[in-house]
């Protein structure tokens, strides 16, 4: 299922749990996979800490520190930070189906993590059956 997600600032995680939650529940899988794959090359999805929202604010400030906009790139188009740290989040990750619910942690979490926004994005969500 293809979900669209509007994002408000140049660089920001959204949390997608609901979202995701929703699309395996209308799946009807109850055992399996979710996975969640972002078709952007400036935009990632990771899982991380959904509790304390703190730590979105250090992961965003480390990965501008350690690559920021402005750094001698090449590319003509400005937003090599964006890949770069497209890159290293990742495009997809899943997460396992147990008994129709999904299987993260106490204070786990599924980001959408725009890097080049703000922007109407999608991401695709597919429950996959074991």
């Amino acid at each position: 299922m293809e979900y669209s997600v509007k994002t408000t600032k140049a660089q920001q995680f959204v949390d997608i749990t609901g979202l995701v939650n929703r699309a395996v529940s209308e799946s009807g899988v109850m055992d399996g996979l979710a996975v969640v794959f972002v078709p952007h090359t400036t935009a990632g999805v990771t899982v991380n800490e959904n509790a304390d929202p703190d730590v979105v604010k250090d992961i965003l400030a480390a990965l501008n520190k350690t690559y920021p906009e402005q750094n001698g790139y090449l590319h003509t188009e400005g937003n090599s930070h964006a890949h770069i740290k497209a890159s290293l989040v990742g495009c997809s990750c899943s997460i396992i189906i147990d008994n129709g619910k999904l299987k993260l942690g106490t204070w786990q979490g599924i980001y959408f993590c725009e890097f080049d926004g703000p922007r109407n994005r999608k991401v695709y969500i597919k429950a996959i059956k074991a």
